[in-house]
């Protein structure tokens, strides 16, 4: 059974700007079915599901990728030894990601890694993705100040995938749940701060170990990851 979760650089290094391509899309998915990240100068969010990968634009509208895109960030797994149950009720961010963390600390799973597949019947999706951003040094949350977009998705069908890290791996990826959607059909979806969940079948494993690969471009060591700002992120993965 494999265990490990794969991740493409770190999430200090891209607040920091550091959107570079570290691998391939092609790359990527030898290592992982499901997860999520974003794609070279931050051109648009990621969403890897069923072993295929997906690129939400600015508009909401998806894409299979192509298998040459550059990766600076993601974090993939198999779902190898999942978990399976069903929810029921009216579920938003809060208190789906509340019942979640009572379903691994079931598990004494508070500290260690997971990732998820919610296929479900949603009344409102909020979203959001960015067009590109070519620079350098500039955070993240100054890039998606310009280029990213919400939209709101209603009465959809679709699957929220995404990964749980502990609170002492923060800055490696951010600390709790972050989810991506795609709906059934493949053509919408990205990266969620808000839902409307009126039911949904979860698929849920637990990863022990991590595999990291970092940028080999020595224009990596020119960024101070630990000035990243946890503030920033924060409301960067908020939406």
């Amino acid at each position: 059974m494999n265990t490990n979760m794969f991740q493409v650089s770190t999430l200090q290094s891209l607040a920091l700007g550091y959107t570079r391509a570290v691998i391939t899309v092609d790359e990527l998915m030898k290592h992982g079915e499901a997860g999520l990240g974003t794609f070279e100068d931050v051109n648009g969010e990621m969403i890897a599901i069923g072993g295929k990968c997906f690129r939400a634009m600015e508009d909401g509208t998806v894409e299979q990728a192509a298998d040459d895109r550059g990766v600076p960030f993601a974090a993939v797994a198999y779902m190898d030894g999942c978990r399976e149950f069903e929810l029921s009720g009216d579920y938003d961010m809060k208190s789906l990601k509340d019942e979640l963390n009572n379903r691994i600390e079931e598990d004494f799973g508070l500290n260690s890694m997971h990732i998820i597949q919610i296929n479900g019947t949603f009344e409102k999706i909020y979203a959001r993705s960015e067009a590109p951003y070519r620079s350098h040094h500039v955070t993240l949350k100054k890039m998606l100040e310009t280029t990213q977009k919400s939209f709101e998705f209603c009465q959809i069908k679709g699957s929220l995938v995404g990964v749980y890290y502990p609170d002492y791996m923060d800055g490696i990826n951010a600390a709790g749940w972050h989810l991506h959607f795609v709906n059934d059909e493949r053509n919408k979806g990205g990266h969620v701060y808000e839902i409307q969940m009126t039911r949904g079948k979860v698929r849920l494993a637990k990863r022990s170990r991590i595999e990291i690969q970092l940028p080999k471009d020595p224009a990596f060591d020119t960024y101070a990851l630990k000035t990243a700002s946890k503030d920033e992120i924060k409301q960067v993965e908020q939406g």
